[in-house]
């Protein structure tokens, strides 16, 4: 990277190139010398998720969540896919698919509209959090979700787990190529949004965080010059000083710069796979200590903390988790997961503890 130019300088300039104009989740995706796409994304929650790792052959048959009173859509699965479900319900809410394209829910309250079931097209109708499943089932590029995003509607499905409203959500979605958008629930239907960074929090929508990036463009991976002021010369305390500035708390506005900054800086490694370890890493600046984070609620406190942590590598097609209560690294190789699954719907369970080493007379 050139010295003259800083990091959200480049970034926004991708984005006027295009013309483009509380859940503390993070994404973002980094790119390998060898053409992998990683991406990385971490589940925070006021309360436990409880999420374990789903594996869905080609061929499943699905139907939307909605109650059987109302019916909903269904369609076979075209592809398989792996990912995290959220509360054991029958959802994801992050994976990827046999393809190389994966799809993250992250989200989005006060945001979110969804207008009420209507009979007439209930058969194209499905609950917001039937969305991940329905993206990875059918579809196998970026461009491919761009043509037909639209082609269902998401319809009002509250849940007491989140106090009665329905999911407020919007999806990242990315394939093995490094192509990626997000989608929003508006008023007025779905919305999409080209998006050449790969980067998605939380609230407001997309665009204004796009916006937002301006207030920024002076950040820089690389430490400022010394100046001179009347003979005195000024100099910086220490290393980061490019980075001075950079926002540390955690609302979703400060998340976002942070993960572009990372994610523009970080140095491309030669494989998807070291990549992945990188995507890790990164990610760790994005983990929330359990009682940081607080919401008071009468007499009750939701402590919002980063609950997992997971990596999809693209190109080989693993997706890889760690918990808060776990962080050893597990993956799942999404070849050799279908093929144990012989056809059927498998779940694979996280509820790990972390194992400490005694390297006491490891001489």
């Amino acid at each position: 990277m050139s010295t003259k130019k800083t990091i959200l300088t480049l970034a926004v300039a991708a984005l006027m190139g295009l013309g483009t104009a509380s859940r503390a989740c993070t994404a973002l995706h980094l790119k390998a010398k060898d053409g992998g796409v990683v991406v990385g994304r971490t589940m925070e929650f006021g309360i436990e998720v409880h999420s374990n790792a789903v594996v869905v052959p080609a061929g499943t048959k699905l139907h939307s969540s909605l109650p059987a009173a109302q019916k909903g859509i269904r369609y076979t699965t075209k592809y398989g896919m792996v990912g995290l479900d959220f509360m054991g319900k029958s959802m994801l809410v992050d994976g990827m698919n046999e393809k190389g394209l994966y799809v993250g829910a992250l989200y989005l309250p006060g945001y979110a509209k969804y207008p009420k079931l209507d009979p007439h097209t209930a058969s194209k109708s499905m609950a917001p959090e039937d969305y991940v499943a329905w993206i990875l089932g059918n579809f196998s590029s970026v461009e491919e979700v761009r043509r037909h995003y639209a082609d269902v509607i998401l319809v009002q499905h509250p849940q007491k787990e989140i106090g009665g409203q329905s999911f407020p959500g919007h999806f990242l979605v990315t394939d093995r190529h490094g192509d990626s958008v997000v989608i929003e629930p508006l008023e007025g239907g779905l919305k999409i949004y080209d998006n050449p960074l790969g980067v998605l929090t939380n609230s407001p929508t997309f665009d204004w965080h796009i916006i937002n990036l301006s207030n920024y463009v002076n950040l820089s991976a690389v430490n400022v010059p010394k100046i001179d002021l009347e003979s005195k010369r000024i100099k910086s305390f220490g290393q980061g000083s490019g980075l001075v500035g950079l926002p540390g708390d955690f609302t979703p506005p400060s998340r976002f710069i942070r993960a572009v900054a990372f994610a523009e800086s970080a140095i491309q490694l030669p494989t998807a796979r070291e990549t992945m370890t990188q995507v890790f890493h990164i990610m760790n600046n994005f983990d929330i200590p359990y009682g940081s984070i607080r919401e008071v609620s009468g007499e009750t406190v939701h402590y919002d903390y980063t609950q997992w942590t997971s990596a999809a590598d693209l190109k080989n097609l693993v997706y890889a988790v760690r918990t808060y209560e776990d962080q050893t690294i597990r993956a799942i190789d999404l070849a050799k997961a279908l093929k144990g699954a012989k056809g059927k719907v498998r779940v694979i369970r996280l509820d790990s503890k972390q194992p400490i080493v005694d390297i006491s007379n490891d001489f």
